[in-house]
């Protein structure tokens, strides 16, 4: 399947970010991100927002997935209380 993947089966790609994300390799995520694997973005954003994970986020959107810039702006944008602003000093 990796042959297929370096071949840029895009599906194969996918496969074996389901199998990273399932077996828990969140090096071979990141690294099959960093190969342009949309999905693996997808799966480690999950991930990180599920932890509310702020630098994750910014790195994953780094790596080029724009949808977890997104889910950081979302989660800067909510606050921390679930209350409104955050107090002043």
């Amino acid at each position: 399947m990796r042959e297929l993947a370096d071949q840029g089966n895009e599906t194969a790609l996918d496969r074996l970010a389901d199998l990273a994300d399932a077996a828990g390799d969140l090096g071979e995520l990141s690294g099959l991100l960093d190969e342009g694997s949309t999905h693996a973005g997808f799966l480690l954003t999950r991930r990180a927002a599920a932890t509310a994970d702020l630098r994750e986020l910014q790195r994953i959107a780094d790596a080029g997935y724009d949808e977890a810039g997104h889910e950081l702006a979302r989660l800067l944008k909510t606050p921390a209380d679930g209350h409104g602003a955050c107090p002043g000093p």
